[in-house]
């Protein structure tokens, strides 16, 4: 013969509600604890270092610019707000760092998904003004991807613009037209406010280079 239950109407209400808000914490914990295993690990400016990612202590603001894309339409600081902008100094007659650099570019940018790829840009700002002119840049820089920028101008200000971040370039004399310009493999980093952020030191790593780049937005972003 089975036993009366001992409890009564109310007290089970409080068992069962008892139950049900344990069971609550318990999913939020589980909930939690997958969240932030699916999320991607920000790493610290240390670890970034390592990874290639040098962030300057506090972005710089290098002024306005008087430079074209290849496009022919104007290139100013106002192009480079709004999203993060990967910066590289190279030249079209470049035999191999500057080809090999933008390959690599097209392939990261791929590489990224959501708002990492509608508010990533990637610039190339040429080091041989004198050779790469407008057309010369709009027959080259679309060739490793449609949506890269081209930018040339004036010599005198593309190296202020190369100096105010820390790519140095300079003139190999040569026969006439044909010379090399020894310049930085560095890849500068703008962030949205239009300063300089920091740059990726060459040899570049796709991998590390995504992690990084993920985490100096995330710290932008939050910090």
């Amino acid at each position: 013969m089975s036993q009366p239950s001992t409890h009564n109407p109310d007290q089970r209400r409080r068992i069962w509600l008892t139950v049900v808000l344990v069971l609550g914490f318990i999913a939020f914990i589980v909930a939690g604890f997958v969240h932030r295993v699916q999320q991607p690990r920000i790493i610290t400016p240390g670890e970034m270092k390592a990874n290639g990612l040098y962030l300057l202590p506090t972005p710089r603001n290098f002024g306005e610019l008087n430079l074209v894309d290849h496009r022919g339409e104007p290139f100013t600081r106002a192009r480079l707000e709004g999203h993060w902008t990967l910066v590289f100094f190279g030249f079209t007659h470049c035999p191999d760092i500057c080809p090999t650099t933008m390959s690599f570019l097209n392939d990261f940018s791929a590489s990224l998904a959501g708002t990492e790829t509608e508010d990533t840009q990637v610039v190339m700002v040429t080091v041989d003004p004198a050779r790469d002119t407008v057309e010369q840049l709009a027959s080259y820089v679309p060739f490793f991807n449609p949506a890269f920028i081209g930018v040339t101008g004036e010599f005198l200000d593309v190296h202020r613009f190369a100096t105010a971040l820390n790519t140095p370039f300079r003139k190999v004399p040569g026969q006439g037209d044909n010379y090399q310009v020894e310049h930085s493999g560095n890849v500068v980093l703008i962030n949205p406010r239009g300063d300089y952020h920091g740059f990726f030191r060459p040899p570049l790593d796709a991998a590390k280079m995504k992690l990084t780049l993920r985490s100096a937005r995330a710290l932008w972003e939050h910090g």
